[in-house]
């Protein structure tokens, strides 16, 4: 995590002061049922509310002596407490505090994912019914197809990204586990009714088996989805890129008064957010593997995922609540040019509407063989040499002698584009 990307909401789940405060709720509510089980004291269960405290700089000092943060903890915790604290982490491990903490801080990174999203998906929509019927040419293999809208790219975006809101939601959901339940996961020195406690004052569901760690297919599926957001990020962005050459121009990043594009060349407007996204889309991706990586622990318990996931999961959660804001702000401030994607869709002399052509002639009995091969040639000519598509073709008598003038004119229409533009928007946004 570096302060440029960063954002304070998200960067605060991960500073030590929350994790301690974290812990120590952990162990409070878990001296909470011990005491209501009668295996502790209630004066001591309250002892540790009353007075229980934490130092972020005692609790370094002591661990560089200890070499175990939940001890190092535990101590200074105790120092406070008094001799009560003999009571605390009672029949507990390392383990229980550990990784019952991380499901707390994924679950509230989680949350601001789904806000940022939300955000995302306000941008995408607005600009999607703005631009509902605005023609562009459509591209495969980057090469002009056929016209679609710059609506329907939008609202394509749209779906992607709801689909990650579900997945994120089901995430969440998967990831809030709780475990309090000792070495190995036998609960032979603490009772289950502590988990379930802690559990509910946490905001979890009880691990179902947690041997002495919570499995990490559940990270493993959590940080895949956070790549998965991530991929959909680099998509949009990539099409911005590509939007912007000055070649094509048929949309820019909006360009601040004062922003400079260049050191050296004062006249260049990159596309400098895109490509932002685009690299940190890479970072959030790069906890995907070693979160699969951790699943494969030793036995019941090894801490091999312990310090991979001290590392990418700050990062890939701050990275990406990071990359969803200031996507969601390029989406809302995106400058269209509909002049421009008309004029770039006029380049070609009307070449996009072949497959209309195509199909004019199999209905006016034309074999598919024969109909490919009039209108492909005619293509190429003016592929090759410029001039109006619609023009070569009625002056060939090949296809003038199949399909009238009329029907012609009515097959470089590109209200057909548009005839089922409300069907997909109702499929997508549930309105049209």
């Amino acid at each position: 995590m570096i302060p440029r990307y960063t954002r304070s909401e998200m960067a605060s789940i991960w500073e030590p002061e929350t994790k301690f405060q974290i812990w120590f709720e952990i162990e409070a509510h878990a001296m909470d049922a011990q005491a209501e089980l009668g295996v502790v004291p209630k004066d001591a269960a309250k002892a540790v509310w009353e007075r229980g405290q934490f130092d972020v700089a005692r609790i370094d000092a002591i661990e560089a002596e200890t070499r175990h943060d939940v001890i190092a903890f535990l101590t200074n915790l105790a120092e406070y407490v008094g001799p009560e604290a003999r009571f605390v982490h009672q029949g507990m491990t390392s383990s229980d505090v550990l990784d019952t903490c991380l499901s707390v801080q994924l679950m509230r990174a989680t949350d601001i994912l789904l806000d940022d999203l939300d955000k995302v998906l306000l941008a995408l929509e607005k600009q999607a019914f703005q631009h509902k019927r605005t023609i562009t040419i459509g591209r495969s293999h980057g090469i002009h197809a056929e016209p679609t809208t710059f609506g329907l790219k939008l609202a394509g975006h749209y779906a992607e990204f709801k689909r990650n809101r579900e997945r994120l939601a089901a995430s969440r959901a998967e990831i809030a586990t709780c475990a309090i339940s000792g070495p190995v996961g036998t609960f032979a020195s603490i009772d289950p009714r502590v988990e379930a406690h802690v559990a509910s004052k946490m905001g979890l569901v009880p691990e179902t088996v947690s041997t002495q760690v919570i499995p990490r297919d559940r990270h493993a599926m959590f940080f895949a989805t956070l790549g998965v957001i991530a991929s959909s990020v680099e998509r949009i962005a990539t099409e911005v890129r590509h939007l912007q050459r000055t070649e094509v121009l048929e949309a820019e990043e909006f360009f601040h008064a004062g922003q400079k594009g260049s050191s050296a060349m004062p006249h260049k407007r990159n596309p400098v957010l895109s490509e932002n996204l685009t690299g940190l889309a890479r970072v959030v991706r790069a906890a995907v593997i070693p979160a699969m990586e951790n699943v494969a622990l030793w036995h019941e318990r090894d801490i091999s995922h312990s310090s991979v996931e001290r590392m990418f999961a700050p990062d890939a959660t701050v990275t990406l609540d990071f990359a969803l804001m200031r996507l969601a702000g390029m989406i809302e401030k995106l400058v269209v040019y509909p002049d421009r994607m008309q004029e770039n869709m006029d380049r070609m002399g009307g070449l996009a509407f072949s497959q209309h052509v195509l199909l004019a002639l199999t209905q006016a009995g034309v074999s598919r063989e024969d109909a490919y091969r009039l209108v492909q040639s005619n293509a190429m000519e003016v592929w090759k040499n410029g001039g109006n598509f619609l023009d070569r073709l009625k002056s060939d008598p090949e296809v003038s002698g199949k399909v009238s003038d009329k029907d012609l004119e009515a097959a470089f229409d590109p209200a057909r584009q548009l005839a089922h533009v409300d069907l997909i928007f109702e499929r997508v946004f549930g309105r049209s």
